[in-house]
């Protein structure tokens, strides 16, 4: 288990926790494959487990009132999640669903309250909760203040980095989805950053002109 053993170390939720809690955790995670568009688990189900994202991507979304799927987050490599099943909940608020093809570790709840003997483990997982709560809010109030252009320039930066030139395998409805947009909007605006000459998106491929991210009012 030397690569969970990596993930775990080097992970932003994990970080500061001694490195026998790290092999305890890696000793009792369970990896698995999963296929693009495989569930992992679904809004409603009950947990079992939490997961580590080994390598891949996974989309974390929920139903909203009148049936829409909402984005939460996307999962990048090394990014624990399901973790709410721990403290506030026995089923998952929801759903998972591998975006391309993943390999996940699979962490049973019942071994981890094992470790929650050592205090020092316990803090550091309540620390990981209250920055994932954190990130909510922040997104929360990212959609509310942020115009449609500038969520999908976040989302790009915060998802792949600061690039000229990305590839991905999310669709451009997918994308909408998770900046909270519909899909119309969406499209509206790439055309209109097509015909500024600022961005491209052709099939998984989106193409930024070369100074573009010098002028993102985000960055200042």
């Amino acid at each position: 288990m030397i690569h969970a053993v990596t993930l775990l170390a080097s992970s932003e939720f994990f970080k500061g926790i001694s490195r026998s809690s790290v092999q305890a955790l890696a000793d009792i995670a369970i990896p698995k494959n999963y296929k693009r568009r495989e569930i992992l688990f679904t809004e409603g189900q009950r947990g079992h487990s939490i997961y580590l994202l080994g390598n891949g991507c996974v989309q974390l979304s929920k139903s909203s009132l009148d049936g829409k799927e909402v984005v939460i987050k996307l999962v990048r490599s090394g990014e624990i999640f399901g973790e709410v099943i721990l403290f506030e909940q026995d089923s998952y608020p929801v759903s998972a669903c591998a975006k391309e093809n993943s390999l996940a570790y699979i962490i049973p709840k019942h071994q981890i309250f094992c470790l929650f003997e050592d205090g020092n483990f316990r803090n550091d997982f309540i620390r990981m909760l209250m920055k994932k709560q954190r990130y909510l809010t922040e997104k929360i109030l990212s959609l509310s203040s942020q115009d449609v252009e500038e969520r999908l320039l976040r989302f790009l930066r915060e998802q792949y980095g600061m690039r000229d030139e990305y590839r991905i395998d999310l669709s451009k409805k997918d994308v909408a989805i998770a900046i909270g947009v519909l899909p119309e909007t969406m499209s509206r605006v790439l055309f209109r950053l097509r015909k500024e000459d600022m961005l491209r998106w052709e099939n998984n491929r989106i193409v930024l002109r070369k100074d573009f991210w010098e002028g993102f009012e985000g960055e200042r």
